[in-house]
């Protein structure tokens, strides 16, 4: 529902509308608990759910979509539960791969995929060289993704760029561009995130893109992820555009 005073129509300027949109997919396990299902019910429900804010995602003309589909503290879930998610990841990659070439969507992943087992990890790397081309929506699954991480992994990078015997008065006092060493970093320009959406009603931002989302506006919602509708995906970006974002200043 939309908040009291929110204009009810969307204004389809991509001018007006976020660039960038990332969405922490949160309460399968408990939506299917709420029905009396096992907990891999919920993420196969919730998968199912992908492809169609995929669709919607480029129909609003958002550029860049992140999804936050499995994080470096879900390693501690067990076995059985993170192979389904593997399992729909690679089911996904098969049945989706033609549609997103067909629609110009290009795929990134994002996280420390090196502990992910092969037989996930090298269908995944090759869906993302096949739709290396493509110029239309960037979409992004954050796995094994951490962010706090990522911004550690990061600035190794950076310190490894740096020349031989650089020592550190010699750059302490220079400006860092350190998005060229995260993991979004082929997003360029698009990798500041301007909307994070949550759904299941928690109110919390878990470790996800933390770097990225410095200004983003962030919209909650109590709907579990398998729940989630295109409808709500609008919704959410009219919210988004009933506020004035300042970066700090005092605005217009």
């Amino acid at each position: 529902m939309l908040p009291s005073g929110t204009d009810p129509t969307l204004n389809s300027s991509s001018d007006l509308g976020p660039k960038h949109v990332a969405i922490i997919m949160d309460g399968n396990g408990r939506w299917a608990s709420l029905k009396n299902h096992a907990r891999f019910f919920g993420h196969i429900r919730g998968a199912s759910r992908i492809s169609p804010i995929v669709r919607k995602s480029d129909e609003l003309k958002i550029k860049a979509l992140t999804l936050f589909a499995f994080s470096s503290e879900n390693w501690k879930r067990p076995e059985t539960e993170r192979e389904v998610l593997w399992k729909l990841l690679l089911k996904f990659l098969k049945r989706q791969l033609p549609e997103l070439k067909q629609n110009n969507v290009s795929l990134h992943v994002y996280g420390d995929i090196s502990l992910l087992p092969s037989q996930v990890k090298e269908p995944l790397l090759e869906a993302v060289e096949e739709l290396r081309s493509n110029t239309g929506l960037k979409l992004g699954f954050c796995v094994s993704y951490g962010s706090r991480d990522e911004i550690l992994r990061g600035f190794k990078r950076y310190l490894l760029s740096l020349p031989a015997q650089t020592k550190v008065s010699d750059f302490v006092h220079e400006p860092i561009d350190l998005n060229q060493f995260l993991d979004t970093k082929d997003l360029g320009a698009l990798s500041d995130v301007d909307l994070v959406l949550r759904t299941s009603g928690e109110q919390r931002v878990s470790n996800f893109l933390l770097w990225q989302s410095a200004y983003a506006e962030y919209v909650f919602l109590d709907k579990f992820w398998p729940d989630f509708t295109p409808q709500d995906l609008e919704d959410a970006l009219k919210i988004y555009q009933s506020r004035t974002r300042r970066f700090g200043s005092v605005g217009k």
